[in-house]
Order: C-alpha cells, then structure tokens, then sequence
C-alpha cells in the first residue's frame, strides 16, 4: 500500500518545491526571493511530516522529528527557516523521493498484479473469448507465452502455482524495494545524531531540573512542618517555664535560671527566623498559587513603588516558577538598593511558550553585571535552563532587565 500511496505524494512534492524553489531563485534579486525560498523550505518541512507520518501508519517506520523553534518576529521566521538543516534535508528528501517512489509503485504494481493475472488464468483460461485452431482443427482455449501454448490443464496449473508464487514472494521483494526509501526517511526526515544527542541532554536535564525543584519543595515542607515546628513548642514551652519561676527559689538563683532561660528562649528565635528565612529562600510557598500571585506579593515589600502586569496564559514548571521568582526577587532588591529609583515596573507574559519578565525603573542606570548588583548570578540562574536575559542600562537611566525562560526547562 505504501509503494502506491507513495508515488502521487512524491510527484506532487517534487513538483512543488521545484516550482517554488525556481520562482525563489527567479525572483532571488529582490526581497520577494528570500520569502518563497523560506516559503518552499517550510513546505518541504510540513511534506515530510506527512511522509513521515503515513511511513510509520503503514511501514512502521517511526521517525522523531526534529522540532523548528524560530527566532520572533517575522524576519526571525524568515532566518530561522532559511537556516534551519532540518528544512533543507527534507528538501533532499523530497528531490530524491520520487525516483524512488517510482521504483517502489513498479514493484508493487509489477508483484500483486502480474501475481493476481496468473494466480486466475484457470479461470480465465475458460472465460476468455480468444480462439485459435490447432493443426487438427479442434478449437483450442490458451494463453501464449514466446510462441508456447498454455492451453492445457496442467499448463494453467502450472500458470497458477506461479502466480501464487509472485503473491507470496511479494512482501519481501516490496520491502526490498521500498528499503530505499526507509533510508531516505531515517538519513533525511529524522534528526541527526547531533540533534538526537542534544534532545536527550535536554531532558536528562529538565528531569534533574524538577527533580532538583521537588526535592527543594519537599525540603521545605520539611523544615516547616517538621524542625520548625518543633521549635515554636521548645519556645513557648520556655515561655511557660520562665513564668513558672517567677515564684519559687532565692532571687539569686531565679535569676541565674531566668537568664539561661531567657539565653535559650532568645536562642529559640533566632534558630526558627533562621529557619524560616531556609524554608523562604528554597521555594516561597505562595508559589503553589502560581507565579502571578507570588509576583503580586513580592512587589507589596518592595522598598520603591512596583506596577505589576501578568499575562500568563499557560502556567509554566515548577522549576521555571521558582527562577523567574527569585530573578524578580533579586531585581527589585536592586532596584531599591542600588538605583536610586521613585518607581519600578515589572511586565510579565508568555508568548508561546516563552516566559519573557521586564524589570523596569527609573533610577540612575549604568547597571552592568559583576558590579556588584547581582546580574551576573541572575545571567548563571537564567542560564541552567537556556534562558536569556538581556540589560539597557545607560548612564542617567532608564534601566530594563529582559528576561526570557521557557515555560518547561
């Protein structure tokens, strides 16, 4: 089915990048070029999904495919596609499907009909109107092969084992023929091995990334439900214990136990501020209602006037969350420490499946990172996860801090 299927897909896929990619060359002068190049490359693209798709329905031929992740903007598709290698394969693909699409359609053609024509000459044999005298005269029924008569019973017999035959042998010499193109399909149509490498360090690494994230998460709840709460009692049990020797004993020695006691009670509380500063600086629990509750709080405590917009169409992962926090986080400390600023704005959206956080305000500027300021920790956070962050911050002021994550480490 598939060497049938193949052969029209193939000659239209071929015409069709020819044509566009012709038009692109004709016009290639002119701006309009570029575009029906990237035009055909994406096409060729979307054809070799679709070969890829109907070779795993009907050859069982999986191939991953490679994932196109242009830059934004309109002249970022255009340059991302005109340099992406997975386009121009599939172009390959496509200028050398169809020979092989041809071969595979004539075998399979050649196998199953020759194989169904001889399989039924008895039948035929008989139904067939066609005549021919023999030397004696007699009217004699028959198929003609090379000047040889078939017009026997043993012969038909023989006619039909043979065509038996080619319909058994088919598969195999069909899959010998459409090997060709399995080839093509897994050179041309999947990823490289450089690209399959890649995909597999990237989730290895989003996997030790959500790990990292549950583990911090599960450290926390620990901290706050386990040791932390176990201090609270040893404090208010101090409590207790100091009113309670308020009135018993000589002075001097209700005031040596009332010190050491006051010594732990204060001890106490520094031991859970600490704590609960750990537990804050793991993961902040408002996290769990999702980043824009958690940025909306964050911005209450800030040292300067902070306007916030959130459009967060799709939540991201929890590792994702927790970075954009605390990069957030960071960059207002700055801004209240360092800049000198009346106001601040923080902007976050997320385009398809971009997380993109702008940090705004209107202090003296000349932020650069290793001054001091934090960035260079912000650009190392960002960077585990492939994210971008970028800084205008010239003299006088405004300064923006760009930051873009994917939604999914």
């Amino acid at each position: 089915m598939y060497g049938l299927a193949g052969l029209p897909l193939a000659a239209a896929g071929f015409v069709g990048i020819v044509t566009l990619l012709a038009v692109g060359l004709v016009f290639i002068i002119t701006p309009l070029g570029l575009w029906i190049i990237a035009l055909a490359v994406r096409s060729a693209q979307g054809l070799g999904s679709l070969h890829r798709r109907l070779a795993a329905a009907l050859l069982d031929e999986h191939v991953r495919a490679a994932q196109f992740r242009p830059a934004p903007g309109i002249l970022g598709w255009r340059r991302g596609v005109l340099g992406d290698p997975v386009g121009w394969r599939a172009i390959g693909y496509l200028m050398l499907k169809l020979p092989v699409a041809i071969l595979g359609c004539a075998v399979t053609v050649a196998m199953l009909a020759y194989g169904a024509i001889l399989l039924s000459y008895p039948v035929t044999r008989e139904l067939d109107g066609s005549v021919f005298r023999s030397g004696s005269g007699a009217v004699r029924h028959g198929l003609s092969i090379a000047g040889l008569r078939l017009d026997s019973w043993p012969a038909a017999l023989a006619v039909s084992v043979a065509g038996a035959g080619l319909i058994l042998l088919a598969p195999w010499a069909i899959g010998k023929a459409l090997m060709p193109d399995r080839l093509l399909i897994r050179g041309l149509l999947g990823r490289s091995w450089t690209s399959e490498r890649l995909q597999d360090l990237q989730e290895t690494r989003a996997r030790a990334v959500d790990d990292a994230t549950a583990t911090l998460r599960r450290i926390e709840r620990d901290l706050h439900d386990g040791a932390q709460a176990r201090l609270v009692a040893l404090a208010m049990n101090l409590t207790m214990a100091r009113e309670e020797l308020a009135g018993h004993g000589s002075a001097g020695e209700l005031a040596r136990t009332r010190n050491l006691v006051d010594i732990a009670h204060q001890q106490t509380k520094e031991a859970i501020s600490e704590l609960r500063d750990l537990a804050r600086g793991i993961r902040p629990p408002i996290l769990d209602n999702g980043l824009g509750a958690a940025l909306a709080t964050l911005v209450t405590r800030g040292g300067v006037p902070v306007e916030l917009s959130a459009d967060i169409p799709v939540r991201p992962s929890a590792a994702i969350e927790t970075i954009a926090y605390f990069c957030a986080a960071e960059l207002l400390t700055n801004v209240a420490r360092h800049s000198g600023a009346r106001s601040a704005a923080v902007d976050v959206t997320g385009p398809d499946g971009l997380l993109r956080m702008t940090v705004t305000d209107d202090g003296t500027g000349g932020a650069r990172p290793g001054d001091g300021s934090g960035l260079a920790g912000l650009a190392s956070r960002v960077g585990t996860v492939d994210g971008r962050i970028g800084i205008d911050s010239p003299a006088g002021g405004p300064t923006v801090v760009t930051i873009e994550l994917p939604t999914h480490a």
